[in-house]
């Protein structure tokens, strides 16, 4: 009976030293998409072919980790929270798209379909980041810049930002605030090449 007791005792400390050492199940990764809002059809304005080119971004902001701030000019990466793809090519497809919607140009499309530009856009990511220092806000900045091709001349070239709070808690919260940030500076663009 003893034997039996003590052959318990140690099966339990056995079990309880290889549940001890069980590593934690660690968290899901997730994934997240830019959904600007379309604007409305308006009546072609530049006529011909618009090239949107491949957003530019250097350093984190580059990367698919979704980048976030608590000050002092230091960024980090979530572990767990990645765009779908790189934000460079996410702000390409996104713009392409809301011009298309607005009907910008007869025409608006990537490098990839090798069309003779009339038009070219290009498009720097200043900022794209979760700001934790004060409350939860996100900030995006974007320099924008539409050349006309033919004439070999700027017809826009502005650095567009926004700082917005978040409406609800979490990355996928900051995601939101990102596309609505997004939705603006878009918007601000096309009144920009309209005016």
């Amino acid at each position: 009976m003893k034997q039996t007791f003590f052959k318990s005792i140690a099966f339990a400390a056995v079990a309880f030293g290889i549940a001890a050492c069980a590593q934690p199940e660690l968290p899901q990764d997730n994934y997240y998409r830019l959904e600007v809002t379309a604007p409305a059809a308006g009546t072609p304005l530049l006529n011909g072919v618009l090239e949107v080119d491949r957003f530019r971004a250097d350093g984190l902001i580059s990367g698919r980790p979704i980048v976030f701030t608590e000050g002092n000019g230091y960024l980090s990466e979530y572990h767990y929270h990645f765009w779908v793809e790189p934000p460079v090519d996410l702000l390409q497809d996104a713009m392409v798209n809301y011009l298309r919607a607005a009907n910008l140009a007869h025409h608006v499309v990537t490098p990839e379909l090798r069309m003779k530009e009339d038009f070219l856009l290009t498009g720097k990511i200043k900022r794209l980041e979760r700001d934790l220092t004060d409350g939860t806000k996100v900030a995006v900045e974007l320099e924008i810049g539409l050349k006309s091709v033919k004439e070999d001349k700027i017809l826009v070239l502005k650095t567009y930002n926004r700082v917005l709070d978040q409406t609800t808690k979490g990355v996928n919260g900051a995601v939101q605030a990102m596309n609505a940030a997004l939705a603006d500076i878009y918007g601000e663009f096309l009144n920009d090449v309209r005016s």
